[in-house]
């Protein structure tokens, strides 16, 4: 039977772990990642979204301080105690020193990046909770990170997922992810088992090719210098959220 994902205990992600493996130091992917989406940002007005919405934020800062550019407030979606509890920390305190690359690289490639790692993060609020905890078309730019594919191993709640992520925002509302490609079934640390739903760029292609406007699905290759955990490389995708059907 398909791992869905209420059988899974979040609160127990190995947060220590997970930023060993893929956050304590600028991967070549993430750096792609970056570059990618700063092009995205660099199109939008500075600070010209009312509210943004990082869905399944975890314990990775980037597309945060990638949003601050854009946004004047953030919420920072997130429903394991674990992470919530990282976020917590480095909202409220200095955050951790292994973000300021990538802080400098966002701010390199996107000026309106604000000038330091802390103002960034200002505009940024946690908010306790999951996708389908979040109100419809509240957003006015939603953005997601290696969750919809790493939260179930259903096709069917994974297509759900992603139709909900794009239900966060408004219609003509900006839309930008990025998913683990062909991602199985995955471990974290050395014994930490958790669900993947593997995809790859013609399913995210169709899936939200009903559901967008203006959408583009790329992708960049597998990074060897990342723990092997059964993916192909990653899947970056933007759009707008479509208009929503009357009645």
């Amino acid at each position: 039977m398909a791992v869905l994902n209420d059988d899974v205990n979040w609160d127990s992600w190995p947060v220590e772990d997970y930023l060993a493996e893929n956050y304590r130091e600028l991967h070549p992917s993430d750096a792609a990642v970056i570059t990618h989406h700063s092009a995205f940002y660099r199109a939008l007005e500075p600070d010209g979204v009312a509210r943004s919405v990082e869905v399944g934020a975890g314990p990775n800062l980037y597309p945060l301080v990638l949003a601050s550019a854009a946004s004047r407030h953030i919420d920072a979606v997130e429903a394991g105690a674990s992470n919530a509890a990282y976020l917590e920390r480095q909202l409220s305190g200095p955050p951790d020193r292994s973000w300021l690359p990538f802080h400098a690289l966002c701010r390199e490639l996107n000026p309106e990046v604000p000038e330091t790692l802390e103002e960034s993060l200002a505009p940024v609020r946690l908010v306790h909770g999951d996708l389908r905890s979040i109100e419809p078309g509240g957003y006015g730019l939603a953005s997601m990170h290696f969750v919809a594919e790493g939260a179930t191993e259903d096709f069917e709640e994974f297509k759900e997922f992603c139709r909900r992520f794009v239900r966060c925002a408004a219609p003509g509302g900006h839309l930008v992810a990025a998913f683990m490609e062909n991602m199985p079934t995955y471990r974290i640390g050395a014994d930490s088992r958790w669900p993947g739903c593997p995809v790859d760029t013609d399913v995210v292609t169709e899936v939200f090719a009903p559901l967008t406007d203006e959408l583009t699905v790329d992708r960049i290759p597998s990074d060897p210098t990342l723990p092997d955990y059964g993916d192909s490389g990653m899947i970056l995708l933007t759009g707008v959220a479509a208009a929503r059907p009357a009645g």
